[in-house]
């Protein structure tokens, strides 16, 4: 059986400091990330999702399995959206125009996104995600839950497990929502509203 792996981060553990830390991520993606990558390749053998891609895996699995292969996908699109932070970080090409047309401008959007991942209880994440049509849809998915279980493409993701910013930010969630903005790479989100 083919097993999952650690996904490659596409930058240095240094590279988005100070938005978030070398410390967070080689505990975040080497520890975090890494567990989750051992206990799905644990789980599946002799199950109906031995061989399966992640995507479908977390559309159809329930409990354990589910859950550990909605934590692989969520993380690899988390870490894969980031770059070296840059000042006066927009987005580009037509996710930028989107953006526009469904939410006024980048600042409103920016607001109502860092507004619902700062609101949601517990442990999850914040989505920005396309429908079948490219209308854009911000939602909070609880634990491991991702949108491709509701039928939408995920393009952006902010992470609100306190794994994810504790380090950095204590128990200021909001400071770290707000930081995130310098290091989205808008190339890479850009790419997944397009393709």
């Amino acid at each position: 059986m083919e097993k999952f792996e650690l996904m490659t981060l596409p930058y240095a553990t240094d590279a988005l400091a100070p938005v978030i830390s070398q410390g967070t991520i080689s505990y975040h993606h080497g520890k975090h990330l890494q567990a989750y990558v051992n206990n799905l390749n644990a789980l599946l053998p002799g199950t109906d999702f031995e061989g399966m891609p992640l995507v479908d895996i977390v559309k159809k699995a329930e409990g354990g399995v589910q859950n550990n292969a909605g934590q692989i996908l969520n993380h690899e699109l988390y870490f894969g959206q980031f770059t070296a932070p840059k000042e006066n970080n927009v987005p580009v090409g037509k996710v930028a125009d989107a953006i526009k047309r469904e939410f006024g401008s980048f600042e409103a959007f920016k607001d109502e996104f860092q507004k619902k991942g700062g609101a949601l209880f517990g442990s999850g994440w914040v989505w920005l995600s396309a429908d079948a049509e490219g209308k854009l849809v911000i939602s909070q998915e609880a634990n491991a839950a991702n949108p491709v279980q509701k039928g939408l493409r995920p393009l952006l993701t902010f992470d609100v497990w306190e794994h994810a910013y504790y380090l950095d930010y204590q128990n200021r969630r909001p400071d770290h929502l707000a930081a995130l903005w310098q290091i989205v790479d808008w190339l890479v989100v850009e790419q997944r509203y397009t393709e």
